[in-house]
């Protein structure tokens, strides 16, 4: 282990982290799909509460998606603020 050195190594686990944190950005993406899948055969099957349906779709969406944004913060402020390396 003469060539890796600490700062090496924390920078490897954190470029392994970040990729592991965008992950994060899976779940919302097929939430979302299955959200406006089950809002489009509501409006089918009732058209006169569209906007009903439609409001509480894209408000359950909106609150889908800062799963996905939160995992994105955690991965740049690793890549790029790396708060690890300030430990060594």
């Amino acid at each position: 282990m003469s060539g890796i050195t600490n700062e090496g190594l924390v920078l490897m686990g954190s470029a392994i982290g970040a990729g592991l944190a965008l992950i994060a950005g899976i779940g919302p993406g097929i939430g979302q799909g299955i959200a406006a899948g089950y809002g489009a055969s509501a409006v089918g099957r009732n058209p006169g509460a569209r906007g009903e349906i439609m409001s509480t779709m894209l408000l359950g969406q909106a609150v889908a998606e800062t799963t996905g944004l939160y995992g994105l913060v955690v991965a740049l402020i690793l890549l790029y603020a790396n708060p690890l390396i300030g430990r060594l």
